[in-house]
């Protein structure tokens, strides 16, 4: 491991296909196919199974397959669509549509799908950063982690990593040191048991359960693989529009259509997290099918100064500080005859004034976590 402890394990361009959507233990999913087609398989919602009952808290319980089907139409027919976590959001951005499988070539979601772990249980008020006035002697990303509100928050990940982190709060860890014992990417063998597995696969499944994705059977030559293309494409298309929304916005104030559903926490600062997480992931491109390559490049323009603000505490601090993909950006568009105008740099800080409303006081310990977590993704080696 590097001394930033940001070694990540790359995806070798012989391994198994299997790792395009989770590098960790085999699941145990996979089925022989006779003709090597894709083959359907009814994937039913919270490990429930194919039978009228289930266990919950120790009891069983009966229920009807036919209540959970009507639920999903009645979702349909209402125009409404499920909330999803920011590791969902940036997997869906991930995913090919119709393959439902990621990219054989993107090893850096793993990782970065840990980090957005933390990011969401911080924007949930469930950890912080230790109120600590000496913390300020120390480099943002080693600061300690607690938790404040061990509540569950109903979404399996979340609560796993809730409990381990519970766990060990007698000696507290650093951020960057959580992120690397999640993702596996640790040479500690006694924190080995943090590691956190087929999370995109668990991602995936979540999704399968909340109508977003299905679950398919497809033949790659030597094996089958489980894959999970959209079957709702208008959860995934919100998401691409809020998106393009943020990182095309021309006026300081920030587009509606960029922001969460209305009731969400912290909207903005969700808004922020989800393109600097799809951006470290690998995935961005992927919202930016329909613009123009001028457009695109303006487009991760922004996201790079968005990150510069974002990815240092307190949020704002680091202006005029750019990483060298930002650099390498701003020298292309120069050459295109573009320097990006004044409205780009006046979005962001309308971007930034709207965060700062949400934050809870002038030390908001949860979004300092969050900086934490942005700092680190902004040194992985795609963005260098």
């Amino acid at each position: 491991m590097t001394s930033t402890g940001l070694s990540r394990r790359r995806i070798p361009t012989h391994a198994s296909s299997s790792a395009a959507l989770d590098d960790d233990d085999n699941d145990g999913s996979r089925a022989p196919s006779a003709n090597g087609s894709t083959t359907h398989v009814n994937a039913p919602a919270s490990g429930l199974g194919n039978g009228g009952a289930a266990f919950q808290g120790g009891s069983k319980i009966a229920y009807d397959p036919r209540d959970l089907d009507r639920d999903n139409e009645e979702i349909r027919a209402g125009g409404k669509m499920p909330r999803l976590t920011l590791m969902e959001e940036v997997l869906l951005l991930g995913l090919k549509d119709k393959q439902g499988y990621l990219s054989f070539w993107n090893d850096n979601i793993s990782y970065a799908l840990r980090g957005c772990i933390l990011i969401e249980l911080a924007l949930r008020r469930r950890i912080a950063v230790v109120k600590d006035p000496n913390r300020r002697r120390i480099p943002l990303t080693e600061r300690l982690v607690e938790v404040i509100d061990d509540r569950q928050t109903g979404e399996t990940i979340l609560d796993e990593t809730l409990r381990m982190m519970k766990g060990q709060q007698e000696e507290k860890l650093g951020i960057n040191s959580w992120i690397d014992l999640l993702s596996g990417e640790t040479w500690n063998v006694m924190k080995i048991g943090f590691q956190l597995k087929q999370v995109r696969e668990r991602l995936a499944k979540g999704l399968v359960d909340k109508g977003v994705l299905r679950t398919e059977k497809r033949n790659f030559l030597l094996f089958d693989m489980a894959t999970h293309p959209v079957a709702d494409v208008r959860t995934k298309d919100s998401i691409i529009a809020r998106v393009v929304h943020l990182l095309t916005a021309t006026t300081s104030s920030v587009p509606p259509a960029a922001l969460d559903k209305e009731g969400t926490q912290c909207r903005a600062m969700r808004a922020v997290c989800l393109v600097c997480a799809a951006y470290a992931a690998s995935v961005l491109d992927n919202a930016f099918g329909r613009l123009t390559y001028e457009d695109r490049e303006a487009a991760f323009q922004r996201c790079d100064e968005i990150l510069a603000e974002f990815a240092c505490w307190p949020f704002g601090s680091g202006a005029g500080a750019s990483t060298p993909g930002a650099r390498r950006r701003e020298a292309s568009r120069i050459g295109l005859g573009s320097t990006g105008g004044v409205s780009g740099r006046e979005a962001v800080l309308g971007l930034l004034q709207e965060v700062k409303k949400e934050m809870v006081g002038e030390e908001d310990l949860g979004f300092e976590l969050v900086a934490g977590v942005l700092e680190v993704l902004s040194k992985l080696d795609s963005l260098l």
